[in-house]
């Protein structure tokens, strides 16, 4: 049996809550299990199953009792370091026009391959979570996914959403048969129209550096800048084993701009932003 991960990111974001959530499935040689890990604002937890627990049916992933897919998330957690219980419900989906790999999806010998299922749809529901009530009405919510042998050993990654639209941007060090270059994915999303930045589309990181990003592609550029230490320890995939410690915060403070020539399309400051930097400096 190869080596091999597969999961999904859900994150559900009012104005005052974030709950980042994330089922998978994994393994290493004969070894194979699954797990669900979720991210607050200020605190990360990560359950193991086995991998029995696991079944993937369509659009839908179950893990024992706890149900994701198109329409919701419906979790029942209860270990000593959590308790986590309710539901969510999804309005419509916002999918890409294609494939954010472009060109890359059909490369077989790719370690981690992205998806992007749903830029953004509404939330409705509650989650209470180690006693406390996470509660959406009308909420933010996105939902992308990785699947592959490993992440990429440098990367970083933003995602951010807003009453016009949201966006994510990755920038990851991607090995291919002996030599490495820089891939880059991203799109923003704005009011109802799609902007994609690519590497297959020409799209080149004049910076990647403690923690800023600036992506140029033609007359199109985007900054995407960190402004507090990112601090939740969550954990990814190295050779299909989650033995690797990555740090994410679900929501932190970052700086946005989007322009389009000389024409700022937005520009604006948040503490509502998802980061993730792995040794990109």
């Amino acid at each position: 049996m190869r080596n091999y991960f597969y999961g999904w990111y859900f994150k559900c974001q009012s104005e005052t809550q974030t709950l980042s959530i994330i089922p998978a499935v994994h393994s290493l040689g004969q070894k194979r299990a699954c797990s669900i890990q979720v991210i607050t604002e200020n605190h990360a937890w990560n359950v193991d199953y086995p991998a029995v627990a696991f079944r993937r049916t369509g659009k839908n992933m179950r893990i024992g009792k706890n149900l994701f897919g198109e329409r919701g998330i419906v979790l029942a957690v209860h270990t000593p370091e959590l308790d986590i219980n309710g539901k969510l419900k999804f309005g419509p989906l916002f999918p890409l026009v294609y494939d954010i790999m472009g060109p890359f999806s059909i490369f077989p010998f790719l370690e981690c391959r992205h998806s992007v299922r749903s830029m953004q749809h509404s939330v409705y529901g509650r989650m209470n979570v180690n006693g406390r009530e996470y509660l959406f009405q009308n909420a933010f919510g996105y939902w992308e996914g990785d699947e592959g042998h490993s992440f990429p050993k440098e990367y970083a990654w933003t995602q951010c959403s807003f009453p016009e639209g949201s966006l994510m941007l990755a920038v990851a060090d991607v090995p291919v048969t002996g030599f490495h270059f820089q891939g880059i994915i991203g799109v923003v999303l704005w009011k109802g129209r799609e902007y994609r930045l690519a590497t297959y589309l020409g799209a080149k990181a004049v910076q990647v550096q403690g923690g800023r990003i600036r992506i140029v592609q033609g007359n199109l550029e985007l900054e995407a800048r960190l402004l507090e230490k990112v601090r939740s320890p969550l954990k990814a995939p190295a050779n299909g084993d989650m033995v690797r410690t990555i740090y994410e915060n679900a929501a932190c403070r970052a700086f946005y701009r989007f322009r389009k020539g000389e024409y700022t399309i937005f520009s604006f400051k948040t503490d509502r932003a998802s980061f993730e930097y792995e040794l990109l400096k």
